[in-house]
Order: C-alpha cells, then sequence, then structure tokens
C-alpha cells in the first residue's frame, strides 16, 4: 500500500524572490495517520498545503499522493485526482454562501469517480453522522460548530486518503476548538484516512504523538518523529 503523502526534496519560491519560502527534504506520512505541523505565522504552513493540494507548483521536488506524484497532472486531471484522494479544512471553513449545507458537501464530489445519482443521499448521511440535522439551511443560519461540522462532512465527502487541516480551530473558542479536533480526528481514523493539521495552538500539540515544524523538515534530511515514535 502506497504512502498517502511521501514528499522529497520539495521547494518554493515566488517569482523575483531570492530565497525559497518552503523547503522541505523529506516528510512521508503512512495511510490513517496523523501528524501536525507547526511553523510561527506567515512562516508557509498554508503555502506548503497548497503546495501538497497541486494548487501551486513547486520550484522543485516531488509530492506524491498515494503513490501518484500530483504535479505530474495537468489541468482536468489533477483536479479529478485531487477531488478524490483530498480532502481540506480551511481556518475559515470556506463554506459556499447561498448554498445548503448539503450542497455545500455535495460540491466536492462534482471533481470525483462518485456517480453523480449518488451525491445528494452520500452527503445527507455524511452530515447525519456528523450530527447536522438541518442539512438544507444555508452557512449562515447555523452555528460556528455547525458549520465547522459541515466543513469536515465536506472534506470527507469522497473517501480521500489525506484530509489537510490549515488552523481548522483558530476561529473557535477553547470549547468548540476542542470538540472540532475530536471530531477532525476520530472522523479521519474511521475512515483510515491520513491527517496534516497544522496549528500553534499548544493544545492542538498535546493530540498528536508525531509532530513536526517546518524549520526541521528544511535542515534535516530524513524526517524525525515526537512523541517517541
Amino acid at each position: 500500500m502506497p504512502d498517502a503523502l511521501r514528499i522529497t526534496d520539495l521547494s518554493f519560491t515566488y517569482p523575483g524572490a531570492p530565497d525559497p519560502v518552503i523547503r522541505v527534504r523529506s516528510l512521508t506520512l503512512a495511510q490513517g495517520e496523523q501528524i501536525l505541523l507547526t511553523g510561527s505565522s506567515g512562516r508557509g504552513k498554508s503555502t506548503l498545503l497548497q503546495l501538497i493540494a497541486g494548487l501551486l507548483d513547486p520550484s522543485s521536488g516531488s509530492v506524491e499522493i498515494d503513490g501518484t506524484p500530483i504535479h505530474s497532472l495537468r489541468a482536468a486531471k489533477r483536479d479529478l485526482y485531487r477531488g478524490s484522494k483530498i480532502g481540506m479544512i480551511f481556518q475559515t471553513f470556506n463554506l459556499l454562501a447561498g448554498f445548503s449545507a448539503l450542497e455545500n458537501v455535495m460540491a466536492p464530489m462534482i471533481f470525483s469517480p462518485i456517480p453523480k445519482r449518488e451525491h445528494r443521499d452520500r452527503a445527507a448521511k455524511l452530515l447525519n453522522t456528523l450530527g447536522i440535522e438541518r442539512i438544507h439551511a444555508e452557512p449562515d443560519q447555523l452555528s460556528l460548530g455547525q458549520q465547522q461540522r459541515v466543513a469536515v462532512a465536506r472534506a470527507l465527502a469522497c473517501d480521500p486518503v489525506l484530509v489537510l487541516a490549515d488552523e481548522p480551530t483558530a476561529s473557535l473558542d477553547p470549547e468548540n476548538a476542542a470538540a472540532a479536533m475530536d471530531l477532525i480526528q476520530n472522523a479521519c481514523r474511521e475512515r483510515n484516512a491520513a491527517l496534516l493539521c497544522t496549528s500553534h495552538d499548544p493544545r492542538t500539540a498535546e493530540r498528536f504523538t508525531r509532530r513536526e515544524s517546518l524549520d526541521q523538515l528544511a535542515d534535516a534530511p530524513t524526517l524525525t518523529n515526537a512523541g517517541g515514535r
């Protein structure tokens, strides 16, 4: 079984900039594994997630998702592959205004091999599983905690091998933040989806036995594990 994520000698430099903003010598995430990525604000955590998702092209190096170099795919093929293999949870949820919770969860299925006739039932069952009963409510009619659940449902809609969570609790109070992380981690475990989460919240760090900083990834020839792994 291929790794959910494998990064080798990755770098990214903005046009005209003298130095790379991202450099990762090596990072491997097995199927179902969970890791916390840390780094100061502005260090490039979000940029790295965009590179992993194939939303940005690296200056050098490779990113493999489930054994496939994602940047070797072009245009529609990359969109389809991303849609079927990667789930994304954003800091501000990025739910579509004017769309219901159900429609928000159905949206990523457009870029997946899931038959269209199954989209509605699949989304409804996933929302119900995560405790959302008002599946036809729009995001602004839901609490922040409910919006977070919709965002998690959307990320898991296509049974991805990898979930990327970018500061997923930054806009939540401590109580809702803890509940959100429980939801994200447990949902990924239940579906054997690997989880790469970014955060600088020390309370989030306590939840992960494997933790890495961007500085470590840039300097170390091989990945080191925290927490005795």
